[in-house]
């Protein structure tokens, strides 16, 4: 399985840097989840491929280019932008976002080929087919309708955290599965903002050690992704402190395989 988490910030020459303020991971170079960036930051070839999305959770950094995305490819679609999300998150993408006020309902827009965009429900707690990986979701811990996922090609399999603070059904889910060779998790604030990562359902290092304390695989990889630019060498240092075999920040723009 190769997974890329796109680029979201680039400097005065156009190159990508390594802040994170949008979230978007590319897998296998055609299923995504989250479209933080996904406008921005896909190849012309990319671009071509991809009609699968998940989306964890409404928020805008997660959200924030999948209109413009669709919108880009719009004449030219010739099947459906598929968007998977729990029943809650489709009803708030409709409300909030694609609501004609925001942005076309592109749900009940066609092109000469048909529907451009469509929604796939998320199944609670089941394994549901995306393309040719085997997902399973499950709810987090955060301040509005999230979901953690597993992820699978039948080879490997990943779990993306999204958004959330401590959590009990995401660990029940990775101890449960034979197989794991990865954890992308999130890790948004410096431990001196402990107070702020509590009220808005984040990670620090220090309560993110405490958590990895539920995990029961050895040997996988751990990379903390969502930490906000503002604090980032602060989070890496304290992530590096836990001394956790395995724990690494993962890099925007770099192919990691699993």
């Amino acid at each position: 399985m190769k997974i890329q988490l796109l680029p979201s910030t680039f400097d005065d020459h156009g190159h990508a840097t390594h802040e994170q303020r949008l979230t978007c991971f590319l897998i296998d170079e055609r299923v995504a989840v989250d479209a933080g960036s996904i406008a921005l930051a896909l190849t012309a070839e990319q671009r071509e491929n991809v009609r699968d999305i998940i989306v964890t959770h409404p928020h805008m950094d997660h959200i924030a280019s999948l209109p413009i995305f669709i919108d880009d490819l719009f004449p030219a679609l010739k099947q459906p932008v598929r968007i998977y999300a729990t029943p809650e998150v489709i009803e708030l993408l409709e409300r909030d976002i694609f609501n004609w006020n925001v942005y076309p309902r592109f749900s009940e827009l066609k092109n000469d080929y048909g529907p451009v965009m469509e929604y796939v429900p998320i199944p609670a707690g089941k394994e549901f087919k995306v393309a040719h990986l085997t997902v399973t979701a499950v709810a987090v811990n955060h301040i509005v309708p999230t979901i953690g996922l597993m992820i699978s090609d039948g080879t490997s399999t990943v779990a993306f955290s999204s958004d959330t603070a401590e959590t009990e059904e995401f660990w029940t889910l990775i101890n449960r599965s034979p197989r794991m060779n990865a954890i992308l998790i999130e890790a948004s604030f410096p431990d001196s903002m402990a107070e702020l990562a509590e009220v808005t359902r984040h990670f620090t290092p220090a309560s993110l050690g405490r958590e990895l304390g539920k995990l029961t695989h050895n040997g996988l990889d751990i990379l903390a992704v969502h930490i906000k630019p503002s604090y980032r060498q602060t989070v890496i240092d304290e992530l590096n402190a836990l001394n956790i075999k395995g724990l690494g920040v993962m890099e925007p723009g770099r192919n990691y395989h699993w």
